[in-house]
């Protein structure tokens, strides 16, 4: 699904801590730190460091923003549907829609290119740290903030030479306490492979989101490429499409986007009272608009179908979030823990109180918040025309000056992101950008000079119009020559987004240096001395915050207790046309229709694991002990939803698509006989 600034800029990156060491089946773990006494203890059995090996060098990360492994020799690539939607919208037609009909290829040939799509595995883990804190000295502030992204740049670019064929990238753990540089192979050629319609990945829609028990398809298989080729794999995981064990060991290998369970109350207490209540309000209205919108006509229904999925599943994950900030007995639990670790610590020997400088920072930063969300308008083209300014005035910099996006090891992302074609809908795009003007202006209010600044004398509705409607952008060619021609290009332009771009860059960047002084700086320094903190209490019984690079959770397949009743770890095939009613959205897909006879009604269909997974994890494979595919993560039960700040092992469910539906699909319902032989399942 598209992203935009704005929804990032709504979940703030979790630089301080609290929780108290991992119980049961909790934690995200890095693959260099994985606790495999305490699994040995739990279970019996973990995993050695050549299976650790093994699985890693298979694990892939979409830069799209889910993840995903390799399970043939020739570059199949396994996820979900989900992950997929933007790539079969941007090779959709209104005469050959790939949502709706769904993508069966008779031939590799067929295979179609995801644009801005890249595939990559981490090939090794580093140890940056001491490097990274030398470089910020006693630095604060905003010169803490410069001096480590430097040698963030630096370290990236001497970490890889070949930026063809590899990625380098620092991630910041533990708030500041670690920095570890992972090395990536990359594949920037990724195509689709096959997926089944968008109706029997999404079957039970909006409600069933975030439910159990559920009756999706969510799968779908790309494939990466290289000089045209499918790429030869040597590790890949084996296909394994049998039935799921209840109480059976299972591991999540992915990535993980982001989690907040290190963050401290004042920052959670920022949440629950300005970010969460402002973003889920005004996503509501943006859902209304665009369905609205779509109603029009079928060809609008299909072009907003991805925002649309993208909101609604976003608004989801929102409100879970408030409720759970709002329900006195998780709040206690997350309460109980900062207090554990502040008793053990507060006031020693290089700790100081971080807390107390960490609610400093958040009172300062609620100042400017509202200011530096709203400044850049939300639309696919004006962040095309953002990254354009941008790069030009940063790519005559000095590597170890630029922002984050534009050094050495980013640039070839950001350009491969940009520059890929793919289709762009006027009216969506002034629907996204009227939008967010009118949000800017009622948050911000008519006389503010952030309003003045992006609206002047217009009405959203009009500028959006008008900056839309004027600009050459959604053209790749156009964008390609006013990257090629840098700063000279771009100040000669008069296109009307790159005008106005131009106008909102040096504002942004003075909210950005305003933000780094008063907000991310002091975090950085109260992030560390907190990870000091943490280390000092726990030991290496802890885990990092997600960061959207790779971790592997243990746990097992098991139900949950639903109020008083016992909720079934496993649905199947049969359950799907039970729950159809034939009204959207519990319309049987047509694939499932047509196949009624022939589908074996007692395959396992989907099911929940005590995993401890997050949004990002969409698509990881789920392992069993053997080291073998049995499903794809796809989702969370409605209590996941608060997984985003604490664990809570007696109901926090991972929701998978077993490989054993899939494979029955691949074999009855969408058949792809030559993906089924390359599967390699007996």
């Amino acid at each position: 699904m598209h992203t935009f600034r704005f929804f990032a800029s709504a979940a703030i990156a979790s630089l301080a801590l609290h929780a108290a060491p991992a119980f049961a089946d909790e934690g995200m773990w890095t693959f260099d730190a994985f606790p495999a006494a305490k699994m040995q203890a739990d279970y019996g059995w973990a995993p050695d460091g050549q299976w650790l090996g093994r699985v890693q060098a298979a694990a892939v990360r979409l830069t799209g923003g889910c993840s995903a492994s390799f399970v043939s020799p020739e570059g199949l690539i396994l996820t979900n549907h989900h992950c997929v939607v933007e790539c079969a919208q941007d090779n959709s037609t209104d005469q050959r829609d790939l949502l709706k009909q769904g993508f069966v290829p008779a031939r590799r040939e067929e295979e179609l290119k995801c644009p801005g799509q890249q595939a990559e595995v981490v090939t090794a883990i580093t140890d940056v740290t001491q490097r990274v804190k030398v470089a910020i000295g006693s630095l604060t502030g905003e010169a803490l903030v410069k001096a480590r992204d430097a040698e963030v740049a630096r370290i990236e670019k001497d970490g890889c030479k070949d930026a063809k064929t590899n990625r380098c990238q620092v991630v910041t753990l533990f708030g500041g306490g670690q920095y570890k540089l992972y090395t990536y192979r990359k594949y920037s050629d990724v195509r689709l492979a096959w997926a089944p319609e968008f109706q029997a990945a999404f079957f039970g829609g909006d409600p069933d989101n975030f439910n159990f028990p559920r009756y999706a398809l969510d799968a779908a298989f790309l494939r990466a490429y290289e000089n045209g080729k499918p790429v030869k794999v040597k590790s890949f995981l084996k296909w394994n499409p049998r039935a799921p064990k209840a109480g059976e060991a299972t591991f999540v290998v992915g990535n993980p986007g982001s989690t907040q369970r290190l963050i401290t109350g004042e920052q959670l207490a920022f949440q629950r009272e300005v970010s969460l209540p402002l973003t889920n309000t005004i996503l509501s209205e943006l859902r209304g608009r665009l369905i609205t919108a779509m109603a029009q006509s079928a060809q609008a229904k299909r072009e907003g179908a991805d925002q649309l999925f993208g909101i609604e599943n976003s608004l989801k994950v929102y409100i879970g979030r408030q409720q759970a900030l709002n329900d006195p007995t998780f709040v206690k639990m997350l309460a109980d823990a900062e207090a554990d670790l502040k008793g053990k610590t507060l006031g020693k020997p290089g700790i100081g109180d971080p807390w107390a400088d960490t609610a400093t920072a958040v009172k300062a930063y609620r100042d400017v918040y509202v200011p530096w969300r709203f400044i850049v308008p939300s639309c696919t083209l004006m962040e095309q025309a953002l990254t354009l300014v941008q790069a030009a005035e940063e790519r005559a910099k000095p590597n170890e000056q630029r922002l984050p996006g534009y050094t050495d090891s980013a640039l070839e992302l950001t350009e491969k992101t940009l520059l890929d074609q793919a289709p762009v809908y006027p009216w969506l795009e002034q629907l996204m950008m009227t939008w967010s003007l009118s949000k800017a202006r009622e948050y911000l209010g008519a006389d503010d000079a952030d309003t003045k600044l992006l609206l002047g004398r217009e009405s959203p509705e009009g500028l959006a119009e008008k900056l839309v409607g004027g600009s050459t952008l959604s053209d790749p060619a156009v964008r390609k020559a006013l990257w090629d021609g840098g700063e000279k290009a771009i100040e000669a332009s008069t296109d009307p987004l790159i005008v106005f771009a131009r106008k909102i860059d040096a504002r942004e960047r003075e909210l950005k240096k305003l933000v780094d002084e008063r907000y991310t700086g002091p975090l950085a320094e109260a992030g560390a001395k907190l990870a000091d903190a943490r280390f000092m209490a726990y030991g290496d019984k802890v885990y990092p915050d997600a960061t959207f690079t790779l971790r592997i959770s243990y746990g097992k397949v098991q139900g949950w207790k639903e109020r008083g009743q016992d909720v079934n770890p496993v649905t199947t095939l049969g359950g799907a046309f039970e729950r159809a009613t034939g009204a959207e959205p519990f319309d049987l897909a047509k694939g499932f229709e047509a196949n009624a006879a022939k589908i074996d009604k007692s395959v396992p269909y989907d099911f929940v694991t005590t995993n401890d997974i997050i949004g990002g994890n969409s698509g990881s494979p789920v392992i069993d002990k053997a080291g073998t595919v049995i499903g794809a993560a796809f989702d969370g039960n409605i209590h996941s939803l608060g997984g985003n700040y604490g664990y809570q092992g007696e109901i926090n469910r991972t929701v998978v698509v077993s490989a054993a539906a899939v494979q029955h699909a691949l074999e009855v319902i969408y058949p792809a006989p030559a993906l089924v032989k390359e599967l390699g399942a007996k």
